[in-house]
């Protein structure tokens, strides 16, 4: 296997580690309802996460017809909502816990999400699964959120990894971006929701592309040998 010190793999919560659309859809519907505003479609909310929650609840709020002027409270409220819902629906995808476990025989293993820290630990505890990584940042820290690499290259600083060894896994193009301007290498998820609006003139440029979990078991080992 090579050198172990000073690799990391990172990866991203929602539509990555997680499927947890079902329930920020919810918890938006919940809060358009609260407002007066007609709910959204799943697919249609899933399409709006990756940037935070702040912009979670911006673009719900618009494509709900919910005026402006009602956007005042809304980011706490819907925090509030979703936070009593965070694990209803929400389930780690398919073969994940596996590839994690690969992941971990290769190096430091973290996570890095534009969800806040508070929800990203209890999603990650309450589904057994905060014990696999040496690492977790939230999208309310100390750095700015994706698609800015500071919180990227804070975790590549506390594993004392190199661009070129480090690894983000994500869905969307925000982590592609965040990879790219941190000079990392990037795998993308191509089964979760975020690559749904991953725009198709650049996926020639995607170093690796898997369409399930189990396939992240092979692209860490290539990861790890080159």
């Amino acid at each position: 296997m090579g050198d172990l010190r000073g690799r990391l793999i990172v990866f991203d919560l929602d539509g990555t580690l997680v499927d947890s659309r079902r329930d920020l859809a919810d918890s938006a519907n919940a809060l358009i309802g609260e407002l007066g505003g007609r709910p959204l479609d799943e697919e249609a909310v899933g399409r709006m996460v990756g940037e935070g929650a702040a912009l979670l609840v911006s673009r719900a709020l618009t494509a709900a017809g919910i005026p402006e002027a009602a956007n005042g409270r809304a980011l706490a409220r819907f925090l509030q909502i979703y936070e009593g819902r965070l694990l209803r629906h929400t389930r780690p995808y398919s073969g994940i816990e596996d590839a994690v476990a690969a992941a971990r025989r290769l190096g430091r293993v973290a996570v890095l999400t534009n969800k806040p820290a508070r929800p990203t630990e209890a999603v990650l505890a309450g589904l057994g699964l905060r014990a696999m990584f040496d690492d977790v940042i939230g999208g309310d820290g100390a750095w700015p959120r994706k698609p800015d690499p500071s919180s990227l290259r804070a975790l590549m600083a506390r594993a004392g990894a190199e661009p070129a060894r480090t690894l983000l896994v994500g869905d969307s193009r925000v982590d592609f971006d965040t990879a790219g301007h941190a000079g990392a290498r990037c795998c993308m998820a191509a089964y979760g929701f975020g690559f749904l609006t991953f725009p198709e003139e650049r996926i020639d440029a995607i170093e690796w592309l898997v369409r399930t979990p189990a396939e992240l078991i092979d692209v860490f080992a290539r990861f790890s040998a080159g």
